[in-house]
């Protein structure tokens, strides 16, 4: 639950907003409009917004680091626009380095969502050797490897084409499906293939 704050300049932010978890929302907009703002605050990396977000009716401005990093690794899983990949790394060892936090999936279960995107090929691959497209795909594998209540993508798939998109889709809704969490997904044309619940035209 958010209401309106500095940054996204829209009507639609301008009342109270409510996410329930299990459901699916769009948030559609042009660049520079706030998306990855609204991203940021509701991850807590920034507050400076007017307004109240909420989680469960708390005012995210009282969480303390220790509850941070609960919602973070248990909570909310997210995926930035610009991925924040480790370059010096191979897209297996991004992954790890928050696997093993969450110890929430196998080897083997990351292997396979490597073999569905289309990029087995690129374990061991430096992430800085790859395409922005497969970096794309790498950090969504990143994304789905926490329990979670929402999943938070900001332009999941901008740099992927039509099937690939599809794919990720299916993976995204299939992976909320199982943990019963929502998804917010933005766009700036580009939008993930999935069933919406509800889109917010910014």
């Amino acid at each position: 639950m958010f209401a309106g704050h500095d940054g996204i300049h829209s009507d639609v932010w301008q009342q109270e907003i409510n996410l329930e978890r299990g459901k699916r929302y769009l948030i559609s907009a042009e660049s520079g409009t706030g998306k990855s703002s609204m991203c940021s605050y509701i991850y807590g990396y920034r507050q400076d917004y007017s307004g109240t977000i909420a989680f469960d009716e708390k005012d995210i401005r009282s969480l303390s680091i220790g509850q941070w990093c609960d919602v973070r690794q248990r909570h909310i899983a997210y995926l930035p626009q610009d991925m924040r990949l480790f370059g010096e790394l191979t897209a297996m060892e991004n992954i790890e380095l928050k696997n093993r936090l969450t110890g929430f999936k196998s080897r083997e279960e990351i292997i396979k969502l490597f073999e569905t995107l289309g990029i087995a090929d690129k374990v061991d691959s430096l992430a800085s050797k790859l395409s922005i497209g497969q970096q794309q795909r790498v950090a969504i594998i990143r994304t789905l490897c926490q329990p979670c209540d929402f999943i938070l993508l900001d332009e999941p798939v901008s740099h992927l084409d039509v099937e690939n998109n599809r794919i990720v889709a299916n993976l995204i809704t299939q992976e909320a499906t199982r943990q019963g969490a929502g998804i917010i997904a933005t766009s700036v044309g580009n939008h993930l293939k999935m069933n919406v619940d509800k889109v917010f035209n910014l």
